[in-house]
């Protein structure tokens, strides 16, 4: 039954691609992250929705007069030109039978996301799309949190089963990039229980993140819950609440979960850390012998690269680090054009709160700089031990900050060119015609 209608569902909405490809943006993203039919059985467990949803919408964009030409800002075109390292260093991959297939469905997913920027033109289309992203893995807290609580916390929290966040880890690295998408769209929407269901989704996500029982995911938590006290605007409030918590997660946390994570403080006896670390050698030494090419997609699972590469050619172990993973795989030029994009994209935040604080006028964007920065900023702690170098939302979100950029503008280039209501002698002083965003929805 469930899987019926989440196919009636998802091919209910095909028209709606076709003739808005908008929405078809939503519905491939609403698929990718929360991934629905996942939690169904039978055919719809397995069958191909993205895949039908994403062909849709490119019909769709094909005909379409609502769309945008490509941006040609920094993080577009660095995450075309990492796009291209990727097709070259996969020509040169040590894993041939692997690196093909990841490089195929790598492409895939960048080919939606820049889809995203012709698609979502206008700042209301912009915010459902941030809206899509936060309730997808909202809902999958909520679901988390709740059986973490009525566990009694004994077991771990894992995402959908066959998906990019199954693991615990990695669905903990995803909680830590949605919290912040929740929090601050929960300030600003209007909708009593949107927001209400935003604000539920914030609380039992850090729940589920806690979970997840992943020290990476907890040490991620702890630098995006003091980045958001930081930015909170009633500090002494968030404060307290933070300090009750504490008091309450103390009392109701399990044995066994301050074990594991009191295993951070001695990651020296641990053969897990250990053997990270052994990965991390791997893939610097990889990097070193080939810098151009790296070692392609998959290079750092397989027996060969431990061998000639590895201080300990026995102790094979993933990378289990965003950054060592595109070193090894992706060599220095790679990499290079990786730091540069988040780099590119950090000061490109900074610009737009500059810009935002010189155009008070400005709502609709006005928390979405700190928003974005704290996701980002989650992904690159969490990311430090975990190899999800490739993670499809951290790339849609620098796409979000890039449509950010170019709405923003837009909107205050439009206004400075607006002409001018000129008034009789005494009145107020002119203003400038709206060229607001609604005018532009």
């Amino acid at each position: 039954m469930r899987g019926t209608v989440v196919l009636i569902i998802i091919l209910g909405s095909l028209p709606f691609c076709l003739s808005q490809p908008w929405i078809g943006v939503l519905m491939y993203s609403w698929i990718s992250y929360m991934n629905p039919h996942r939690y169904a059985w039978g055919p719809a467990r397995d069958f191909p929705v993205a895949l039908i949803v994403a062909l849709t919408t490119l019909m769709g964009l094909a005909f379409t007069k609502d769309k945008s030409p490509l941006t040609k800002d920094g993080i577009t075109v660095l995450m075309i030109l990492l796009w291209i390292v990727f097709a070259f260093t996969t020509v040169f991959a040590i894993n041939q039978d692997e690196a093909l297939p990841h490089f195929i469905q790598t492409s895939k997913i960048w080919l939606m996301i820049l889809v995203s920027v012709l698609l979502i033109n206008t700042p209301k289309k912009l915010r459902y799309l941030i809206l899509v992203i936060a309730l997808s893995l909202g809902l999958i807290g909520i679901k988390g949190g709740i059986w973490a609580l009525s566990s009694g916390g004994a077991n771990r929290v894992y995402g959908p089963d066959g998906t990019f966040i199954s693991d615990n880890n990695d669905v903990a690295l995803a909680f830590n990039m949605a919290l912040p998408l929740m929090l601050y769209l929960s300030k600003d929407e209007k909708n009593y229980w949107l927001k209400m269901l935003l604000k539920a989704s914030f609380v039992l996500t850090i729940v589920a993140t806690i979970f997840t029982y992943s020290r990476g995911g907890f040490l991620a938590l702890a630098v995006v819950g003091f980045l958001l006290l930081v930015k909170a605007r009633y500090k002494s409030l968030a404060i307290v609440l933070v300090a009750l918590a504490v008091v309450l997660g103390t009392l109701i946390v399990p044995s066994q979960w301050s074990e594991r994570m009191g295993t951070i403080q001695t990651y020296q006896e641990d053969r897990s850390a250990m053997g990270r670390i052994n990965a991390w050698r791997t893939a610097l030494n990889l990097a070193l012998d080939r810098p151009l090419v790296g070692g392609g997609f998959e290079a750092l699972l397989t027996r060969y690269t431990f061998r000639r590469y590895a201080p300990d050619p026995d102790d094979i172990h993933d990378v289990h680090s965003i950054y060592f993973e595109m070193l090894g795989e992706q060599g220095f030029v790679g990499f290079a054009l990786y730091l540069i994009l988040i780099g590119s994209s950090f000061t490109t935040l900074m610009g737009l709160k500059r810009l935002l604080r010189r155009n008070p006028q400005i709502e609709w964007a006005r928390n979405y700089p700190d928003m974005l920065q704290v996701s980002m900023i989650g992904y690159l702690v969490g990311g430090t031990f975990l190899g999800r170098a490739y993670f499809d939302m951290f790339y849609q979100l620098l796409i979000v900050i890039s449509i950010m950029r170019r709405l923003l503008l837009l909107e205050v280039l439009g206004k400075a060119k607006a002409p001018v209501v000129v008034g009789p002698v005494g009145s107020r002083p002119p203003i400038p015609a709206a060229v607001g965003w609604r005018a532009q929805t």
